[in-house]
């Protein structure tokens, strides 16, 4: 989140503390001064990834070769400048942010509703200014990175935290991202995503020593400075009254400045006559209202602090615990083998949330593009619960007494008030034989075990009878199929041409390149094929899943959208095959090609 209005005030008051600077210069830099460390940026992934996403289309379920082709590039760019790359992405939600997780996601839901608005109004795309990322797109870039042979972070906690400790504790040339927390943290330069010129390698670099400079402050304000301001920990809700008693006092009120950038100066010249003390802590901590929690200024000073670093606003006898996590102490799952590898692997961004429903019984899912006015497609997150039952009962086994431990889903969609946890009871999957323990699924092996892999994971998505006609097939098109099929099953408006226009865009894909796709045209968009697209990627993230928890019975790369699917592609296809277009220009020749997709019904079952 960072400290709201902290860089436009950067930009407009004090510009000083942000220049242009060239990463090329840095690291050649940084190579004479380190001749036995090559110079390393850190990225903050999760603040990029919107940045990144330049593909002209983003409504229709993404543009994902093009989109792995820019990641390439980008790369590449920092590769020829002798500059290595390590990616951070957040891998839990914090309690203390649930609140404004919330607020964002509701807030999304309605920028999605204008959106459906928009394309029914207008049949295309909305501009620009109503841009948001593809759904999925955060969880499939750890994947594509690590595709590209990118050191890939997926955090324990919270990402900017470990961003700016990796940053400190390697000594990297800087932090690549667009969080105002950056400049709070005292670690390497932050530099901004936002106004990087890829061709050129130049960016703007923020500097905390020229901020505090500006400010009449030290670095060691800057934490209750930012606290002061409203952050994570403290909700600007309860720092109104104090700005108010700053800005009567504030010599430097400035009426050609908003109030926030008013507020700013204020707090800062408020800070700056304070002893750097745990006393004059202890004394804010009585003008503040902070109710029942007196601990949450001192703990949010005490969030900004790295391993290794002290503040004078805090005991010095008082450890920090910030990278300390509990989640193994509290973990739902009690087989540390199981726990260690889990968490393991989620660090490494091998795997998809599990380690989350092992240590906390708890799962997040953000927004997808779907229309809440499309009454006939539920929501994904409702179509995909009876697959995650399945898959959380392997993943938590039962206990005495045959009972499963609850998962509390946090998932988005209309209807979906997000005022709690929704409790998810697991559900046992039919596997043939009977559902094998996780060591077994994780640990053993010979073919005996890759053959309950295999079946465990399709079982969770009820096609545990369709094996043998699955394993005959390429593992992207096996895991399609599986997807597809459950899709028909469990949605009952999916007609013959939807699944028509699925299955032309697996066969027609394999040949086409990031730049055939781009230069693909659409003389409309549909509503209800944008709709179908998210809740089709969505599914892959469902597959992710069932696949990290029964073992990998397929490699993870062949469960990419890249593989499977193009948002324009299908676009075109859907709209082809609602017209009535003949099958043979439909797959554009492919009629050779058989596909046999299990089901209950006839319409579960294409060639």
């Amino acid at each position: 989140m960072g400290i709201r209005g902290l860089q436009g005030f950067v930009a407009r008051v004090c510009p000083d503390v942000c220049r242009m600077v060239d990463l090329r210069e840095m690291a050649e830099k940084h190579r004479i001064d380190h001749p036995d460390f090559p110079p390393v940026i850190v990225v903050d992934a999760m603040c990029c990834v919107r940045y990144w996403y330049t593909p002209e289309n983003w409504v229709c379920g993404g543009q994902w070769r093009e989109y792995l082709a820019v990641l390439e590039n980008f790369i590449k760019a920092f590769m020829a400048a002798g500059i290595k790359l390590v990616f951070y992405f957040d891998g839990v939600v914090e309690e203390k942010k649930r609140d404004e997780w919330i607020k964002r996601r509701l807030q999304n839901n309605k920028e999605i509703a204008r959106i459906f608005q928009f394309i029914k109004t207008h049949r295309k795309q909305p501009g620009r200014e109503m841009f948001v990322v593809p759904s999925a797109l955060p969880t499939f870039t750890r994947f594509a990175l690590k595709l590209l042979g990118q050191k890939t972070v997926c955090t324990l906690q919270e990402a900017d935290f470990e961003v700016a400790t990796y940053g400190l504790e390697h000594n990297c040339i800087g932090i690549l991202g667009q969080d105002s927390d950056y400049l709070i943290y005292n670690t390497c330069p932050y530099f901004s995503i936002e106004k990087l010129r890829l061709d050129r390698l130049v960016t703007l670099m923020y500097s905390r020593e020229d901020l505090c400079r500006a400010l009449g402050l030290s670095l060691t304000h800057l934490p209750l400075f930012a606290c002061l301001l409203g952050n994570d920990v403290i909700p600007e809700s309860l720092l109104e009254g104090f700005w108010h008693k700053c800005l009567v006092t504030s010599p430097n009120k400035n009426n050609s400045y908003n109030r926030r950038a008013n507020i700013i100066l204020a707090v800062a010249n408020y800070i700056s006559k304070l002893p750097c003390s745990y006393s004059s802590l202890k004394q804010l901590k009585g003008i503040l209202p902070l109710g029942s929690d007196e601990t949450l200024l001192y703990r949010g000073v005490q969030s900004y602090l790295l391993p290794g670093q002290q503040s004078p606003w805090i005991p010095p006898n008082v450890t920090n615990c910030q990278m300390f996590s509990l989640q193994e102490k509290t973990a739902v799952c009690q087989e540390k083998e199981i726990l260690q590898l889990a968490k393991e692997q989620h660090i490494r961004s091998e795997n998809y949330t599990i380690f989350n429903i092992l240590s906390s019984g708890q799962i997040e899912c953000s927004n997808s593009l779907e229309d809440e006015c499309d009454t006939e497609i539920p929501g994904q997150a409702l179509i995909y619960r009876p697959a995650r039952q399945h898959i959380y009962s392997v993943l938590l086994e039962s206990g005495k007494g045959g009972a499963y431990p609850v998962v509390k889903e946090w998932f988005v969609y209309f209807g979906n008030p997000l005022q709690q946890p929704e409790l998810i009871q697991p559900v046992q999957p039919s596997v043939p034989g009977g559902t094998p323990n996780l060591k077994t699924l994780w640990f053993a092996k010979g073919p005996d075990v890759e053959k309950q892999r295999y079946s465990t994971f399709l079982a969770c998505f009820h096609l545990q009878d369709g094996m043998e006609e699955l394993q005959a097939l390429e593992a992207p098109v096996a895991a399609f199929c599986c997807l597809l099929a459950y899709l028909m099953m469990q949605v009952n408006s999916l007609s013959l041409e939807d699944l028509n226009a699925f299955v032309a865009v697996i066969l027609c894909l394999k040949g086409k390149s990031a730049a055939q796709l781009a230069g693909l045209q659409l003389a409309q968009v549909d509503s209800r094929a944008v709709h179908l697209g998210a809740v089709f990627v969505r599914g892959l993230t469902t597959l992710l899943l069932a696949n990290s928890t029964c073992g990998f019975p397929f490699r993870m790369d062949d469960l990419m959208p890249w593989e499977v699917f193009d948002g324009k592609l299908f676009q075109e296809k859907y709209q082809q095959s609602h017209r009535g277009c003949p099958l043979e220009e439909l797959l554009e020749g492919n009629l050779v090609i058989m596909m046999c997709i299990d089901g209950n019904e006839d319409k579960n079952r294409a060639y």
